[in-house]
């Protein structure tokens, strides 16, 4: 019988990074199988958006696997993270956006990039982004994970030069609209050449900062 998946093994030569693999919408048949072809390969790989029912059952065979519950992140071999000259800083608005924010940081220390995570410094207390400047100032790339109205990307483009990457997340009552409002608020931001990516994508987010830093190496 031919195999379900078909894996593109010339991406990083073309692009400079590996195939990921989108768990969300994946059976736990399918996902052991490429697992199991990775794993005969002796490669790593990252699977993004993975319930933790179906993470459970994977852990069990791929004992040296790695998940984080919150980003739903599962990395087949454990990875080292860097904690030191941090290239990209990723922000969160609010505690309920820390998720969306791990999922970019576990993304780009998969890449091999160093990243560093500050959480909830959001517009409703901005006096808490303002203590964190002269940090902010320091990373080369910056990913604005945020919720609600969406207003910290714009508030930051603001304050700070570097690219930013924003992302809406899913977070808020009502009209908030399970992100659609902080989408439409961050693609309208009156902050020039801010980046936004699909709601919850912060595997996206990621994604674009590895891209712009890796033409910088």
């Amino acid at each position: 019988m031919s195999k379900n998946f078909n894996i593109d093994t010339d991406r990083k030569s073309r692009l400079g990074f590996d195939e990921v693999i989108f768990g969300a919408s994946k059976s736990v048949v399918l996902l052991t199988e490429l697992l199991n072809d990775y794993t005969e390969k002796k490669e790593n790989v990252l699977i993004t958006k993975l319930q933790k029912d179906k993470a459970n059952p994977l852990l069990e065979v791929f004992q040296n696997a790695f998940y984080d519950e919150d980003s739903q992140i599962f990395i087949l071999n454990q990875i080292e993270i860097k904690h030191d000259s941090y290239k990209v800083g990723i922000v969160s608005a609010g505690s309920s956006d820390i998720g969306v924010a791990n999922e970019a940081f576990y993304t780009l220390s998969y890449m091999g990039m160093s990243a560093k995570v500050i959480h909830d410094i959001g517009v409703a207390g901005l006096h808490r982004l303002m203590n964190n400047l002269d940090e902010l100032k320091t990373f080369d790339v910056l990913i604005v994970v945020a919720g609600f109205e969406g207003a910290l990307p714009t508030v930051m483009g603001g304050l700070l030069p570097q690219p930013i990457i924003a992302v809406p997340t899913s977070v808020g009552y009502g009209s908030a609209k399970n992100g659609e409002t902080a989408l439409h608020s961050m693609l309208t931001s009156c902050a020039n050449g801010i980046v936004v990516t699909n709601i919850d994508n912060g595997y996206g987010a990621a994604m674009c900062a590895f891209r712009i830093l890796n033409l910088k190496q």
